[in-house]
């Protein structure tokens, strides 16, 4: 076999990409020469820790994937999940880091290119996307910058494609100075019996490229994600790719008429490591090999190497496994709506991976392996410090609390995220029900008169660090409970993984511990985890960002007209808390944005506990026995009280009862919820609680024009307003609030 080498192989290009000296001797072993340089480049993009899940796929094999509701799991471009009448929900969460760092704009708008590729690859038309983002401190001379490029991106891909942005996170913290973190989420709707795999079938047939043209835009991408930064990032620049939503909505428009002419076999989105991955992931699930000629791949650069095109992550493209007899139909459907059709390829029966380029063969290589045999680690990791316990009283009280409370509803992290969704388009399709700023998005499942689909993403990073294992219980329980919060049956969620360097065995630890956590709680809560994405290396010049393992869940509203809202408190309602008072104040906003304090463990996370208090709020929701709902979480039950009082513009006077005000008020404590009842529904709803064992409080009612707690506070809503909805907008002007 002569395989075309221009460049000598060299342990420098060899550690450039991203390859260690014992996985070059892997590869030498594996194919029994030298590679060539595409080939080089192959293996890199295939056995990076991006693509490969290298240090992470030992763990992942340990969360629950399935459920009687599960009809794919992760394995595939997104999970599937029935919700009835032969409909399902298509849904995935991936990272796009490291470009958004790079390059705010476009590596925000090119991560929800991808994921939304990811859905409609499925055969699913998306209905609706959420985003987790997370920055660096806001007075860090960049991050101003990087809010503003990557919300833009967001926005600019998503209402351009026609997709509404239901929900989603926005947080500050220094540890992100130096790596924000940009994870996507998309959902998509389909028939059960509608479901498109990338497993080739058959020998002999096409291989068919889809889209846009290649350019040279994103080479090497999903290397640069494999690494850590340092002073040369901007050097990077180049490996950060383009994307055109308006082509990709051509491109969603014509694979799905594509798909229902039944020409399809198996279909992939060229998504990281681009055309390379994309073969291979096709030709190894079923077991074929693929040929494929680079000559015939439509470029939009003159003189691009092998390299350059099996390595591009140029956007809007589509690889795809046809019936021979469809071809003609198929490339009208592609012709018609503008965009590329080109054979570029066939798939073989000797699982090889044979790349031409120019009349010559320039990579030659066993398929299987290429996925199959990729390095598989199992790192040292080091069990996590336990923080020593902090009873309340150890914690010292704020002279003024209606002071402390308009301090935190207008802190950077706890303030309205309006000035952030509002350059989003929410309502596009015409389905959204509950848009950003509530518990959850909630989207009407379009054919059906009363069924809708509720979405959340949810973690608290500050938690996940001070114990990783009930920081990662904590992230799962909260995004059900947002759902729950809704009336929502939660059905599955994804989860987005964002650690540092696996390699130092302190970080690794806290991967190892927060999958556990993950674990646990999704197995009690029946909430399986279908997809999802593994985000290592976020650490410039050495220091980690906060460990953030995202959770974003789908639930399931049979009827849309008994469902809760934050705001949707009335006069004269009584107000309920459920799941006990307050008490917790470890690693509490509190304790951090106020005494400037990050001590004690984060709240303990009770399952039995969440599904019981969650499955009677569920329950009281669908009776229409509650006027709004609303989790407690950041904050506890001030930051609680507050959103209620500021989303409907009502006031309340309650009495918190005895106790540490301090922890009564802010204690975050899980499992709980704040409901608004007619007084005939509250006596209900407390007497069912009682029978049910969830712990209760009645707290007050609704009236005037303030929020009053009794003998501790009392704050005009107006001034909460002002100071929640103020500090956004004044901080992406420039101007400074006291």
């Amino acid at each position: 076999m002569t395989i075309r080498n221009d460049i000598a192989i060299t342990p420098d290009l060899i550690a450039a990409h991203g390859l260690k000296p014992d996985e070059y001797q892997r590869i030498l072993d594996l194919i029994g020469r030298e590679p060539s340089f595409t080939e080089l480049g192959i293996f890199s993009a295939m056995w990076n820790e991006h693509c490969s899940y290298k240090s992470s796929k030992k763990w992942l094999r340990t969360l629950p994937t399935s459920g009687p509701q599960v009809i794919q799991g992760p394995g595939e471009n997104a999970g599937v999940v029935d919700i009835g009448d032969g409909d399902c929900v298509v849904f995935k969460m991936e990272s796009h880091n490291h470009p958004s760092y790079i390059e705010p704009y476009q590596g925000a708008a090119t991560g929800v290119g991808g994921i939304l590729r990811d859905v409609f690859t499925m055969g699913a038309r998306p209905v609706a996307a959420m985003n987790a983002l997370r920055f660096g401190e806001p007075e860090h001379p960049k991050t101003r910058h990087l809010v503003s490029g990557v919300v833009a991106g967001v926005g600019g891909y998503g209402n351009s494609f026609g997709v509404p942005t239901v929900g989603g996170e926005v947080n500050f913290d220094k540890r992100y100075n130096g790596n924000i973190l940009v994870n996507a989420f998309a959902a998509g709707l389909a028939k059960t019996d509608g479901i498109f795999y990338s497993k080739a079938e058959g020998v002999g047939l096409p291989v068919v490229y889809l889209g846009a043209k290649t350019g040279r835009d994103g080479v090497g991408g999903a290397t640069m994600a494999s690494a850590e930064f340092d002073e040369s990032i901007e050097e990077k620049r180049p490996t950060v790719q383009v994307g055109d939503p308006f082509t990709e909505k051509c491109l969603l428009e014509a694979c799905l008429e594509l798909m229902a002419s039944g020409a399809v076999i198996a279909i992939q989105d060229m998504g990281a490591a681009g055309l390379t991955c994309s073969a291979v992931e096709m030709g190894a699930k079923g077991d074929l090999g693929i040929e494929l000629d680079l000559d015939k791949v439509p470029v939009r650069e003159e003189r691009m190497s092998a390299y350059e095109m099996m390595l591009s992550e140029s956007q809007e493209r589509m690889l795809m496994v046809l019936k021979p007899e469809k071809e003609a139909e198929a490339e009208a459907i592609f012709r018609k709506w503008g965009l590329d059709f080109a054979i570029v390829g066939k798939t073989t029966d000797d699982l090889r991976f044979r790349v031409l380029h120019q009349g010559e063969e320039v990579a030659n290589l066993p398929i299987k392996e290429l996925g199959d045999e990729a390095p598989e680690y199992d790192r040292p990791w080091m069990e996590p410090g336990r923080h020593a316990p902090l009873p309340a009283e150890n914690v010292p009280g704020v002279e003024d609390y209606g002071a402390a409370l308009l301090k935190l509803v207008g802190s950077p992290d706890l303030s309205s995220r309006r000035w952030v969704y509002e350059q989003y388009d929410t309502l596009i399709q015409g389905n959204s029900l509950q848009i950003p700023g509530g518990d959850a998005g909630v989207v009407r499942v379009e054919g059906h008169e009363t069924k809708a689909l509720a979405f959340s993403s949810d973690v608290t990073p500050r938690y996940v660090e001070a114990d990783p294992f009930e920081g990662g219980k904590q992230a799962v329980a909260e995004c059900w409970r947002n759902l729950t919060a809704v009336g929502a049956e939660p059905l599955a969620s994804t989860d987005n993984l964002n650690f540092g360097n696996p390699e130092k065995p302190e970080i690794m630890g806290q991967l190892v511990k927060a999958i556990g956590g993950i674990g646990e709680a999704c197995r009690a809560l029946s909430f399986p985890i279908v997809s999802g994405n593994v985000s290592l290396y976020n650490e410039t010049n050495g220091e980690a960002i906060l460990p953030t393992p995202t959770i974003a869940g789908v639930g399931l509203i049979p009827d849309w007209n008994a469902t809760a809202k934050i705001g949707g408190m009335q006069e004269g309602d009584v107000l309920v808390l459920l799941g006990g008072d307050g008490a917790h104040l470890g690693q509490s906003i509190y304790m951090r944005d106020l005494l400037d304090r990050a001590d004690g463990p984060p709240p303990p996370v009770e399952l039995a506990i969440e599904k019981r208090n969650g499955d009677f709020v569920r329950s009281a929701i669908r009776n229409g026995q509650v006027t709004a709902c609303h989790d407690l979480s950041d904050g506890g039950l001030a930051i609680a009280l507050a959103e209620m009082c500021i989303k409907s513009g009502k006031g309340a006077t309650v009495d918190i009862g005895d106790g540490p005000r301090h922890a009564l008020l802010f204690g975050e404590d899980q499992a709980r919820y704040l409901v608004a009842a007619k007084p005939e529904m509250a006596k209900l709803i407390t007497l069912n609680a009682e029978g049910a064992g969830v712990p209760f409080r009645t707290l007050g009612t609704v009236g005037g024009s303030s929020l009053v707690v009794d003998g501790v506070l009392s704050v005009p809503v107006g001034d909460l307003t002002n100071a929640h909805e103020g500090w956004f907008p004044a901080y992406m002007t420039g101007i400074v609030l006291d």
